[in-house]
């Protein structure tokens, strides 16, 4: 776990917006002048639909396959333009206007290596950075922050109820809950039973039981799947508070956020646009937050596998395999969409229905980290991703 004061269980059941780490925040140590970056991972759960967040304009099979949901170059669901293969989702204004300035890009066709189809596991993998699920209760980012030196060591912020996996670890963190968070989804609950499971039974079953009525209230559970039109706004609002405290002299350097809701079965349209509009409101809150510090700044969104290139019977789409990353920050070298384009022939998908990933998306966040935060490729392959040491680091990321 992280390295954070123990919880009551009244914390943990209650789920009362707070600080749940307080310390003096170490300062930063850099000379004027010198280098000062910062790093924000934001975790999308549910599997984000990256051919509709952005679409292959390009590929002669793309509009068949994804039928409504597909973007199109003009008409009521145009996008926005990138690269002239690539469109942009039109909820993603702010991270058009970044692309344009050279301070944003994609990565399509990406994955981790997890090919199974579970959230939890999959999620598991991304966070981690270990190759199976299950095996480790750290997270790669965590990992990477202890490997600084002390005299760069802020303390990494940890935003939500309980820190993301992503970040728990050795380094010890600062967390932040807003206190107009809606409740936790039974996603966190579940992982929460699964952690305590053996190191508290009581609390695990109280956990259980809280998410066994939950389901209950919500009859068929396709309530919590309808759109909801505050995303965007609580996006918003949680990446300005967290920018705030990043924009501070002696606050945290790095922080990582986790954003639930994009796992689309149903209705995805609609709801897909909310969400990516909380997604832009997100990258444009740090941007302006920030201030001076955003030259200096990475903020890579990321998420467990994508989904099926076939639109299924209630207009969302299941579990699949190859999506995006979203790369944002005046660090960052942007202007284009990264991709080995596999195509959408059938021969060419994954399993007959996904996008083939061709980049493996932890080589994309090592070159982050190898460039941005100057770890060398011996540490990312044996500390921040073990067992990677033939996964190299993506090169020309950061500008």
């Amino acid at each position: 776990m992280a390295n954070l004061r123990r919880l009551s269980r009244r914390d943990a059941l209650g789920g009362s917006g707070a600080v749940f780490a307080s310390a003096a925040l170490p300062r930063w140590a850099s000379a004027a002048g010198a280098r000062d970056p910062r790093l924000v991972v934001m975790i999308l759960r549910g599997a984000l639909d990256g051919l509709a967040a952005v679409g292959p304009l390009g590929d002669p099979d793309y509009a068949d396959l994804h039928r409504e949901l597909a973007l199109t170059r003009d008409g009521p669901h145009a996008a926005l333009p990138l690269d002239g293969f690539f469109g942009l989702n039109p909820a993603m204004k702010s991270f058009a206007r970044l692309y344009g300035d050279k301070q944003s890009l994609v990565v399509h066709a990406a994955a981790t290596n997890y090919r199974e189809r579970s959230h939890f596991d999959g999620q598991d993998v991304l966070e981690s950075g270990i190759p199976g699920p299950g095996r480790i209760e750290t997270g790669w980012l965590n990992r990477a922050v202890a490997l600084l030196p002390a005299a760069e060591r802020a303390r990494p912020l940890a935003v939500g109820y309980t820190p993301p996996l992503v970040l728990r670890g050795p380094a010890p963190l600062l967390g932040w809950a807003p206190a107009d968070l809606p409740p936790p989804d039974d996603g966190l609950v579940a992982r929460l039973a699964k952690l305590y499971d053996h190191r508290d039974p009581e609390l695990a079953r109280a956990l259980s039981a809280g998410l066994e009525a939950e389901r209950m209230a919500n009859a068929d559970g396709k309530a919590a799947l309808k759109p909801g039109g505050g995303a965007s706004e609580q996006m918003r609002r949680v990446a300005t508070g967290a920018a705030r405290l990043m924009a501070a002299a002696d606050g945290p350097r790095v922080a990582a956020l986790a954003f639930d809701g994009w796992d689309t079965h149903v209705a995805e349209g609609g709801r897909l646009a909310n969400l990516l509009g909380g997604l832009d409101a997100a990258f444009a809150a740090f941007e302006s937050g920030l201030g001076d510090a955003w030259s200096q700044t990475v903020v890579i969104a990321v998420t467990e596998f994508g989904r099926t290139v076939h639109v299924n019977g209630d207009s969302g789409c299941d579990h699949g395999t190859g999506t995006v990353a979203f790369l944002a920050g005046g660090a960052v070298a942007g202007g284009r969409v990264v991709a080995d384009w596999p195509g959408l022939k059938p021969a060419n998908l994954h399993e007959n229905r996904d996008l083939k990933p061709t980049t493996d998306l932890r080589a994309v966040i090592k070159g982050v980290l190898a460039d941005h935060l100057g770890l060398s490729p011996a540490q990312l392959a044996q500390a921040v991703f073990p067992q990677t040491a033939a996964v190299a680091p993506m090169k020309g990321l950061i500008a």
